[in-house]
C-alpha cells in the first residue's frame, strides 16, 4: 500500500503515485550531499572563475521555487498574478525580522532561523489568502492590476517604514546557517547550491503530484472554462483560493531561503524585475508544464549571465548595454509568442492556443 493510499480521503486523492518520484529522489540525494559537506570535515576547493556560475545557479534554484508557484497559479488555474514578488518579499522580510540580531535598522528579534523560515511560509500564505479573498473574483485584467498594485504598495511600505522594515537599508544581521557550518567560501557555495537545488527538486515533485491528481484536473478545468466547471458543482472560488495560497506560500519559502543565503533583505531585492523574470521564464518555456517553466527560466537567466561577459567587450556604456539587453529579451519573448504561443516546450492543445 502506497503512502497516498494510507492518507485520509481528500488528501490521498491529491497525492497519487507516479510522476514526481524521480524528482523527489533527486532532491533528497542533493540534500544528503549538501549535508555531507556541512556536517563532516569534507570541504570543497573551486576555481575562482566558477563563482559567478555558482551564484547564478543558486539564484536559479530560488527563482525555480518562485516560478513553480506562479505556474500553479497561472499555468494550471489561469490566475494572472503580477504581484508574485510581494509574497517573495513577505517570506524574506518575515525571516529577517524574526531571526536577525543587531540589524542596525528595522526589527530583529533573534529567534531561531528554522522557526523564522516556517513563519515566513505561513505569513506569505496568509497574505496570499487576504489578497485572494479581495481580488480573485475580479476578471483577469483587473486581477493583474490589483496584484501589481499590491506589490507596489508593499514596496512603498518597506521603503518608508524604516523603524519596522529598515527603509532602503533593509534588515542586516540575518543568520547564514550554511555559511556558518561550511566554514569557507567554496564549500558554502557548493553546499548552498546542492541544498537549494534539492529543495527546488522536492518542490517540483510536490507540485507535480498535486497537478497530476484529480485536484489538478479541476484546476485546469477552471482555467479552460470556469463557468462549465462551476456548473458541474465545483466551488471554483475555493479551488482558485487554494491555488493562489499554495503559490504564495512557495514564494514565501523562496524568499526565506534568499534571506538566509544573502544574510540581509532590502527593498532593492524585491522589485518588479523579479516578477518580470519569472513571468518571462514561464511564458518562454511553456505554462502548465513544470519542466518547461524551469527550462524557460534557465534560458532567461542564461542570457543574463552571458550578457555579463558581453558587457566587458561591448563598445557601449553599461547603461546603454542594459537597455540593449532588455530590448533583446523583449524581442526573444515577442518571437516566441508570435511563433510558439504556447512556449518553446509548451503544449498548445493543453493551453488551447492556436499555433
Amino acid at each position: 500500500m502506497s503512502v497516498a493510499d494510507r492518507l485520509p480521503g481528500s488528501i490521498g486523492d491529491r497525492l497519487p503515485d507516479g510522476s514526481g518520484d524521480t524528482a523527489l529522489v533527486f532532491g533528497g540525494a542533493l540534500a544528503l550531499l549538501a549535508a555531507l559537506f556541512l556536517l563532516t570535515p569534507i570541504s570543497a576547493t573551486l576555481p575562482g572563475a566558477l563563482y559567478v556560475f555558482l551564484e547564478v545557479a543558486i539564484l536559479f534554484a530560488i527563482y525555480g521555487v518562485l516560478v513553480l508557484g506562479l505556474d500553479l497559479q497561472y499555468g494550471h488555474t489561469g490566475l494572472v498574478n503580477f504581484g508574485h514578488v510581494v509574497f517573495f518579499a513577505a517570506g524574506g522580510y518575515t525571516v529577517a525580522m524574526l531571526s536577525a540580531e543587531d540589524p542596525f535598522a528595522g526589527i530583529g528579534l533573534g529567534f531561531p532561523w528554522p522557526l523564522a523560515l516556517v513563519a515566513g511560509i505561513v505569513v506569505a500564505g496568509l497574505l496570499g489568502a487576504v489578497v485572494g479573498a479581495t481580488s480573485l473574483r475580479l476578471r483577469d485584467d483587473f486581477l493583474a492590476i490589483a496584484t501589481l498594485a499590491t506589490a507596489e504598495i508593499f514596496h512603498s511600505l518597506f521603503v518608508n517604514f524604516r523603524g519596522v522594515f529598515g527603509g532602503n537599508t533593509g534588515i542586516l544581521g540575518v543568520p547564514q546557517p550554511i555559511k556558518d557550518l561550511a566554514g569557507n567560501t567554496d564549500t558554502t557555495l557548493l553546499a548552498t547550491l546542492l541544498l537549494f537545488g534539492g529543495v527546488c527538486a522536492i518542490v517540483f515533485a510536490v507540485v507535480t503530484r498535486l497537478t497530476d491528481s484529480p485536484y489538478g484536473r479541476v484546476l485546469r478545468a477552471i482555467r479552460a472554462d470556469e463557468l462549465v466547471t462551476r456548473s458541474v458543482g465545483k466551488s471554483t472560488f475555493t479551488y482558485k483560493m487554494q491555488s493562489f495560497v499554495y503559490g504564495a506560500a512557495l514564494a514565501g519559502l523562496a524568499g526565506g531561503l534568499f534571506a538566509l543565503y544573502n544574510g540581509a533583505v532590502a527593498p532593492g531585492y524585491f522589485t518588479i524585475q523579479v516578477t518580470v523574470t519569472v513571468w518571462i521564464g514561464m511564458l518562454l518555456g511553456g505554462a502548465s508544464n513544470h519542466r518547461a517553466v524551469l527550462a524557460g527560466l534557465a534560458v532567461i537567466m542564461g542570457l543574463r549571465l552571458a550578457s555579463r561577459f558581453a558587457l566587458g567587450v561591448a563598445p557601449v556604456s553599461a547603461d546603454a548595454f542594459a537597455s540593449i539587453r532588455l530590448i533583446f529579451v523583449g524581442l526573444v519573448l515577442v518571437a516566441v509568442i508570435r511563433y510558439r504561443p504556447a512556449g518553446i516546450w509548451g503544449d498548445a492543445k493543453e493551453l488551447g492556443v492556436d499555433t
